[in-house]
């Protein structure tokens, strides 16, 4: 099944969830990444039930602080 995952095409063989694939792609902090599925953020709790289809697209997302103003 092919995956598009932080824009890159992903072959996948088992059907997986998006806790496996987090893990499978070997994610750092994944307490601390959202995960978007075809455009909508998903809510924490459903990563471990969320199965993932052919042709979906998956993105990462970090969100961090700091900066400064000028």
């Amino acid at each position: 099944m092919n995956l598009v995952v932080n824009g890159r095409n992903t072959d996948i063989t088992d059907t997986l969830t998006i806790s496996e694939l987090l893990t499978k792609e070997d994610v750092k902090m994944p307490q601390m990444v959202s995960v978007e599925l075809n455009g909508q953020i998903l809510k924490r709790s459903e990563f471990e039930t969320t199965k993932l289809k052919g042709d979906d697209k998956v993105e990462f997302l970090y969100y961090m602080g700091g900066g400064t103003c000028l």
